[in-house]
């Protein structure tokens, strides 16, 4: 079918359903506003970075099940494990069993994103950490091999994590991905978009991020329309803003003040077409949730807005747990599920679920050896990737031993990452679209593994 036959065809569905009237189900709605999207725009792709601040602890999200795994897990931490029998309900059944027998569940709470792995749609990676290239325990003790700087260390495995370079980086991958495709475009500055207010990830080298809030683009003035009473002084302000200046700073002060006002009337127009009421899946009370519905609203509009690749970063805070983790975890992560899932089920609506990558973050896993009720900082954690592109009902990566002082771990349970970073996104980005040559652009690092795993085979 043609672009404008797919036109002509939504116009047509729309015209029903404007017929059906007020029985028609919101996400009857959604699928309408989804195929107005891919009408035109079938080459649209979506990458979402989900960021946990704070250090996810890994084995509390992806505790071991089978009886020899979970035995040890208990062991380690028996004042903070779940119980193996609250874990029956998130067992996960892999289509790819794992060696020698072992099995893993999700946290209790997250049941809505183990419907997802069941389903195929989300798969699991194992030992996910910061490295600058493949990295042995023994190379690790004997300082053999180049760290990223100052381990453990929350803002600068943030940065790391986040940008391949420690706190004060200049640039993320998340942004020097959108650097390569920002030209296609139809606004540029609407290419790499953050919900959750700043991060190094969207930065790019030419690339700037847009901030934009759980209800909509942030108004530069407030938007207002009058300054002291006055029409005439808000007017005057504002063409004093933009106008051209010869000197060079003040110049360029007023081209950003420019494209923010334009910017905001672009995406503030286009959203009101896509209003909140339109994508009802998403909880309340659950601030990642918020987030993540106004990326769906920014989706279903793209076409709209001209655009095809767009990168867009959320964030959940709260997970650095020294204490209370066992009061306070579950909740955490069972906010992260609920509006993973709610996100996924909406571009399923929206029929655009094959074009639109979710994937989780994080400064780092933490200790498997309990501190007090909580844990402490580490290295390599587990994550997850959620779309309709995606190989689910898999583990990508390689179980690590378990306990402290193993093969896998670095002390305490802190486990030496066996899946890079560089990797895990070298593969999120090819999806999108980044070829080869351009790999090591967005990922400096890269050269230091092999080629043959640049694709871990999740998407």
């Amino acid at each position: 079918m043609s672009h404008d036959e797919s036109r002509r065809a939504f116009l047509k569905r729309s015209s029903a359903l404007g017929l059906a009237g007020v029985a028609t189900p919101f996400v009857t709605s959604l699928g309408a506003i989804g195929e107005a999207a891919a009408a035109t725009a079938s080459d649209y792709k979506a990458l979402v970075c989900i960021f946990l601040y704070g250090g996810n602890d890994y084995a509390n999200t992806l505790p071991p099940y089978d009886a020899a795994s979970y035995a040890q897990y208990l062991a380690a931490r028996s004042n903070i494990a779940h119980t193996r029998e609250s874990l029956a309900a998130t067992v996960l059944t892999p289509s790819v069993a794992l060696p020698g027998g072992r099995q893993y569940a999700m946290a209790p709470t997250m049941g809505p994103l183990a419907q997802l792995f069941a389903a195929g749609k989300t798969a699991v990676m194992l030992n996910v950490g910061t490295l600058v290239q493949p990295t042995t325990k023994a190379q690790f003790t004997s300082n053999a091999v180049k760290l990223p700087p100052k381990l453990f260390s929350h803002n600068d495995q943030q940065s790391y994590f986040q940008a391949s370079n420690p706190e004060g980086a200049t640039s993320g991958w998340g942004g020097r991905i959108g650097d390569l495709f920002q030209s296609g475009n139809g606004s540029s500055t609407l290419t790499c978009i953050n919900a959750s207010g700043n991060a190094v990830y969207l930065t790019g080298k030419t690339a700037v991020q847009y901030a934009i809030g759980t209800g909509g683009p942030v108004p530069l003035l407030n938007n207002a329309t009058s300054l002291y009473g006055s029409a005439t002084a808000a007017s005057t302000l504002r063409s004093l803003m933009t106008g051209n200046s010869s000197n060079l700073l003040a110049n360029e002060h007023a081209k950003v003040s420019k494209r923010a006002l334009d910017t905001y009337a672009q995406v503030n127009g286009a959203l009101a077409g896509a209003p909140a009421a339109n994508f009802p899946l998403f909880p309340t009370g659950n601030s990642l949730a918020d987030q993540l519905k106004i990326v769906a609203r920014m989706i279903s509009v793209s076409q709209e807005l001209g655009a095809k690749r767009q990168v867009f970063f959320v964030s959940l805070g709260g997970f650095d747990m020294h204490d209370r983790l066992v009061a306070d975890h579950p909740t955490r992560i069972g906010m992260v599920a609920n509006a993973i899932k709610a996100f996924y089920d909406t571009t399923v609506a929206m029929g655009v679920a094959d074009k639109v990558t979710s994937f989780t973050a994080s400064d780092f896993g933490r200790t498997l050896q309990s501190n007090d009720d909580g844990s402490d900082h580490g290295w390599g954690g587990m994550h997850f990737v959620t779309g309709g592109a995606v190989n689910g009902q898999r583990f990508y990566g390689t179980p690590p031993a378990i306990g402290n002082n193993t093969p896998d771990d670095v002390g305490q349970g802190r486990l030496l990452p066996t899946m890079s970073v560089d990797q895990y996104a070298a593969t999120l980005a090819g999806w999108f679209g980044v070829t080869p040559g351009n790999m090591s652009t967005v990922l400096p690092n890269i050269g230091n593994y092999n080629p043959s795993t640049w694709n871990l085979g999740f998407l």
